[in-house]
């Protein structure tokens, strides 16, 4: 049990160590290696103390297994009840191929510049540096910094969805408990009971701010192995509330002839960056590879890890649809029952597995920042501003869930913007640019350029659509209670009334 502890702790350490090291020459140590098949090579160099093939396949699970996958239900609805699942299935396939792609990258290079590991960053600016083109050689240290870049606004941007799921899941469970107490102490249909309960109701950004503090404490313990324990306890609450879920949504799957077979083509784009965001754990992968003990067995743990998450998804996705149909929302635990204790228990249990989950993702942006600040300090500044910035980038994550308070086009725009560049568009160009000197067929090249340009152009439609549903955001129908006609509003309404009701000379 103490070795699946440590499991999410010693995954993230190999991920910044690139960042730290990437930019230093060879060593003469590394020099003086003798030049060996890349297997051997990693274990003899490597750590004897090297992870298992099952803590690997733990690991790759829990780097793949978050909130993209709650998402994914409403992702469905975005494309369609058929071409949903046929594009999430060729997504996860080309997804895990690009992670073979970069494994393959990195053994190659390693083979070459007789290093033991090397990172993600490394990987792409050693491949530039070592290219038979000039130009791409002056651009190695721009390829560094940019996949660094990528890694630095993915994990913030888990970051702040993390704040938005847990304001909308907590605000869910501290209203229903309100009004369930308050139902219970007044007699039925007491009008006092709704003049309460709207006394007592909190924006959703008032959620997030009252998290603000409790994330910023929990960023200040620098040594992820302090949270062992907690990361532990975090998995299992996932993995129960999970199970819950699937019992739920199985009850009753709904009749799938009542949902489109095909969405609008204007939501595909949302489809996509949130399709994208679900696969995220590319970050992980070379961490990993170069944390296994038997390293030749990693392409079968890849394999099967990932055929397992893509499983989850599929099905987590097409069940939920079914399920819930176009009441679907951003987060599939924010449809389930308020008034049933074990449902609400899911939306805590759940939350709990985040909160914790938010340290770990977090502990990327801030290790590949610091020390570049540490470096420009003097010794007795260096702790204070430290933790000055890790607060910095906890509010800066807070400010980007204030701002936009829609779990699911967060999760869409971090998905287009950063997913899609760091998944699909450059394992392949690195692919290319280290085998474009060797003998290569025609499929590779075209293969490796269809992936790019079906990345790019998610990554441009993605974000287009994203921002523009973020700025002009689509009416949203509210129907009376007493059975009235349906009202289209949408944010310019919505603000002209508030404006209305504030100033009541101004509407007569």
């Amino acid at each position: 049990m103490e070795a699946r502890e440590e499991l999410d702790m010693d995954v993230m350490a190999p991920l910044i160590e690139e960042a730290g090291c990437g930019s230093e020459e060879i060593s003469d140590d590394d020099q003086d290696l003798e030049l060996l098949p890349v297997q051997r090579h990693y274990k003899l160099a490597g750590n004897h103390q090297g992870t298992t093939f099952s803590q690997t396949l733990i690991h790759l699970l829990k780097g793949n297994i978050g909130t993209g996958l709650l998402g994914l239900p409403l992702a469905i609805k975005n494309a369609g009840i058929v071409v949903g699942p046929i594009s999430l299935i060729l997504m996860g396939v080309i997804a895990v191929h690009c992670m073979h792609i970069l494994v393959r990258c990195s053994h190659c290079l390693c083979e070459r510049l007789k290093r033991p590991t090397l990172g993600y960053s490394d990987t792409v600016a050693f491949a530039m540096e070592h290219s038979s083109l000039k130009c791409l050689k002056k651009g190695a240290t721009f390829g560094r910094h940019l996949v660094n870049f990528f890694l630095v606004i993915t994990q913030l941007g888990f970051c702040s969805v993390y704040f938005l799921f847990l304001a909308e899941n907590v605000k869910q469970v501290v209203e229903a408990l309100l009004r369930n107490s308050t139902e219970s102490t007044l007699s039925p249909g007491n009008s006092s009971a709704a003049v309460i309960l709207d006394s007592w109701e909190m924006d959703l950004r008032g959620y997030m701010l009252c998290f603000l503090p409790f994330m910023i404490l929990l960023v200040f313990i620098r040594d992820l192995k302090n949270l062992a324990v907690l990361s532990f306890l975090a998995n299992i609450s996932m993995a129960v509330s999970l199970v819950i879920i699937y019992q739920y949504i199985l009850q009753d799957m709904g009749d799938p002839r009542r949902l489109p077979l095909v969405a609008a083509w204007k939501k595909f784009p949302l489809f996509f960056g949130t399709a994208i965001f679900a696969f995220e754990g590319i970050g992980v992968v070379l961490p990993l590879e170069n944390k296994m003990k038997e390293t030749k067995r990693f392409p079968q743990a890849l394999n099967i890890g990932m055929g397992v998450v893509t499983s989850l998804y599929i099905s987590l996705s097409i069940l939920g649809y079914l399920h819930f149909g176009d009441h679907i929302k951003g987060s599939i635990t924010l449809n389930l029952p308020h008034d049933v204790w074990i449902y609400q228990m899911v939306k805590i249990l759940y939350s709990f597995g985040i909160f914790v989950t938010y340290s770990i993702q977090f502990y990327v942006p801030a290790e590949i920042i610091l020390p570049a600040l540490k470096s420009s300090l003097r010794e007795r500044w260096r702790l204070p501003c430290e933790f000055a910035l890790r607060a910095l980038l906890v509010c800066l994550t807070c400010a980007i869930a204030v701002l936009i308070p829609r779990l699911d086009l967060v999760i869409s725009f971090v998905g287009a913007v950063s997913s899609s560049a760091l998944a699909l568009i450059f394992p392949p160009l690195v692919e290319l640019i280290i085998f474009c000197d060797k003998k290569f067929s025609l499929w590779m090249v075209v293969k490796d350029i269809f992936i790019a340009v079906l990345g790019c152009i998610g990554f441009l439609a993605g974000t287009y659509v994203t921002v523009e549903e973020i700025i002009y955001p689509e009416a949203t129908t509210f129907v009376h209670a007493t059975g009235g006609p349906a009202v289209s509003l949408n944010t310019t309404d919505l603000i002209s009334g508030i404006m209305n009701i504030s100033n009541p000379l101004t509407s007569v």
